[in-house]
């Protein structure tokens, strides 16, 4: 027992640096639309990383940033060069970062199926059968799915999940979201997924409660559903706000992002998460261990 005790402490010595911090190879990672508003703030956020480190950048053909320095914008060299080949991008990656568009991050799962890679997928506006194509990606290489990477909204879809639960009679629920005026899905994938929550906790079918326009309603509030708004506007990053509306009283929990800098953090948490596994779909909840 002494000798295996004393063989272990060696062995925790080789591990450690001079300065008694244990060391191993930065996590190797690529980004996903790195010239974009969030793939800056990715690019800014694996810099910062001292475990991490960017080994890709990837941007769309005809992007004037191709061939650039990933950190030119931030005004830094990171001595890895914009590139729009996908398989460039991936190559001595451990995983992928992607906020893009639907059709963009289903090009790169293919890519990535078929080198090994795994993802952070933070893209929204999949449609159920692209879902489905990242869930079936999924069996051969790990990937952690969230419409929100924020480590404070995930939170709050718990804190929903409670209140839903105690607040399940007598009080309206209505979801409203605010971003950006280039964001393209309406509601947010945010906003969607909170919707998703509190139907499930209430044990309501998403699909038939959820309203998405009263315009061409004329009939009372059915206190049944789920309702939606959204506002496009600005720069908004990104607010939250889901109102449980009852007699003499109203509840509102709400989340609002003055940066996306906790997007980019999360995502990088969700790669340490990610990259040790060989596969399997997994959500922020996950990453957090608040399942």
């Amino acid at each position: 027992m002494r000798r295996r005790c004393a063989a272990l402490f060696l062995f925790s010595l080789v591990c450690m640096d001079m300065t008694g911090t244990r060391t191993s190879s930065p996590l190797p990672l690529a980004i996903a639309g790195a010239a974009g508003r969030m793939g800056r703030m990715l690019v800014e956020a694996v810099q910062g990383a001292a475990d991490c480190t960017l080994s890709g950048a990837l941007e769309c053909a005809g992007s004037p940033a191709v061939g650039s320095d990933a950190g030119a914008a931030l005004g830094w060299a990171s001595g890895v060069a914009v590139t729009d080949d996908v398989a460039a991008a991936i190559a001595g990656a451990r995983v992928l970062i992607d906020f893009t568009r639907p059709e963009a991050t289903l090009a790169h799962l293919a890519a990535c199926k078929a080198a090994g890679v795994a993802m952070v997928i933070g893209t929204t506006g999949f449609d159920e059968a692209q879902r489905a194509q990242i869930a079936q990606a999924a069996q051969r290489i790990p990937i952690v799915l969230a419409p929100n990477m924020s480590v404070g909204v995930n939170v709050t879809f718990r804190l929903l999940e409670m209140a839903a639960r105690a607040l399940s009679e007598g009080y309206d629920i209505e979801i409203i979201e605010a971003h950006h005026r280039h964001k393209l899905d309406a509601p947010s994938g945010t906003a969607l997924k909170m919707g998703e929550i509190i139907a499930a906790a209430l044990g309501r079918d998403f699909k038939a409660c959820a309203v998405f326009d009263r315009h061409a309603q004329r009939t009372e509030r059915d206190a049944q559903t789920i309702g939606f708004s959204a506002i496009r506007g600005g720069d908004i990053v990104g607010d939250h706000t889901v109102l449980f509306a009852g007699t003499g009283e109203r509840i509102e929990i709400s989340h609002k992002s003055g940066s996306r800098a906790g997007y980019a953090q999360g995502s990088v948490r969700a790669a340490r998460f990610v990259a040790p596994r060989t596969s399997g779909l997994f959500d922020m909840l996950d990453v957090l261990g608040l399942k």
